[in-house]
């Protein structure tokens, strides 16, 4: 009978020719001071990445530049 069944499901985002989604850019970010993982997102200005603890609130932004680096996956201290 429809409306019986809850689907949470949905259609995975769409990817470019070259395999990667498209989206809003991210870090991943694992805040030692409270021992949690988050994702932080680009600013709208495209010059950082910035972002909070989810717990304690801690900021952290990470700038972008031209000798940057590839790593996606960062630990604040």
């Amino acid at each position: 009978m429809p409306g019986e069944n809850l689907d949470l499901s949905s259609e995975p985002p769409p990817r470019t020719p070259n395999g990667v989604s498209e989206g809003r850019p991210f870090v991943g970010i694992h805040f030692a001071c409270c021992d949690v993982y988050c994702r932080v997102y680009r600013n709208r200005e495209a010059t950082a990445y910035q972002g909070n603890c989810p717990k304690c609130s801690r900021p952290i932004r990470l700038r972008i530049g031209p000798a940057g680096t590839a790593a996606r996956f960062f630990t604040a201290y």
